[in-house]
């Protein structure tokens, strides 16, 4: 009986921490002006999802790619991120968005392997950058101005798969496979 016992103990045991270890995948779409967008992907713990506003702390996978015109321009993720890079991220899961508009570093903004001075820039490779000025990208170490979008820009998130152009298609069923809306509130 005791053998029992603590077997369903374990098994119980085993179902929470693997409860608490699961992530829930995010996908991301930003269209910036001028052709320039980006798409990324992170994970967030499920037992964070209901939290107010998350960091980079709280995340345990992140990655940006970005594109001209549909062509790849370059690629970042935080397992690249290094003494010198930045990674600044404000997340707010309840409302599926990344929190945009203000001054860099703060609630806020985002940096991602770019900070608000530009001045640590997508170098090497792919960064984006959101502060009080603007929400732009950067490219090996060069700022591309004319990707910049208004810095309050709405920036959201989703469990669906996105697209180069920001479409997020809807794979809930045969009739709305083709079907597809914009992630941007800026298009």
């Amino acid at each position: 009986m005791l053998s029992r016992c603590l077997s369903v103990a374990v098994v119980a045991g085993l179902v929470v921490h693997a409860t608490e270890s699961a992530a829930a995948d995010l996908n991301f779409c930003w269209a910036g002006a001028n052709g320039y967008t980006m798409t990324g992907r992170m994970q967030v713990p499920d037992s964070l999802m209901s939290h107010a506003v998350l960091t980079e702390n709280d995340i345990t996978s992140f990655k940006i790619s970005g594109y001209l015109n549909g062509q790849l321009l370059g690629n970042w993720n935080m397992k690249q991120a290094g003494e010198d890079s930045t990674f600044h991220l404000r997340f707010d899961p309840v409302g599926m968005t990344f929190l945009t508009g203000g001054s860099f570093p703060a609630t806020h903004s985002q940096g991602w392997n770019a900070d608000g001075n530009v001045a640590n820039c997508g170098s090497p490779g792919f960064g984006f950058n959101s502060g009080n000025y603007a929400q732009d990208v950067c490219v090996n170490g060069r700022w591309m101005e004319e990707s910049s979008i208004a810095p309050e820009t709405p920036f959201l998130v989703t469990t669906q798969a996105v697209t180069t152009d920001c479409k997020v298609v809807s794979m809930t069923s045969k009739s709305r496979m083709n079907e597809s809306f914009s992630l941007t509130a800026n298009h």
